[in-house]
């Protein structure tokens, strides 16, 4: 069982793509509630809302941009 979950990790995990995007989507969320609530005065239920849905939605995008770039990039260095 364990072997076969540390499998998987290591598959989603190919050239480090996987966690740098939850590192980052973590951080996009952090970042978003806090300049909704401080720059445009939302309240935290909106603010939080937000925070959760665009990061998401970010995080595919990099996970997807970050796999096209790593197949470009590793072989012509």
């Amino acid at each position: 069982m364990m072997t076969a979950v540390t499998n998987s990790l290591q598959k989603l995990n190919s050239h480090g793509s996987f966690l740098r995007t939850i590192i980052y989507t973590i951080g996009h969320m952090f970042i978003a509630v806090s300049c909704l609530m401080v720059i445009a005065s939302v309240p935290f239920s909106i603010a939080i809302t937000d925070a959760i849905v665009e990061p998401l939605l970010n995080g595919v995008w990099y996970y997807v941009l970050d796999r096209f770039w790593a197949s470009r990039v590793v072989g012509t260095a």
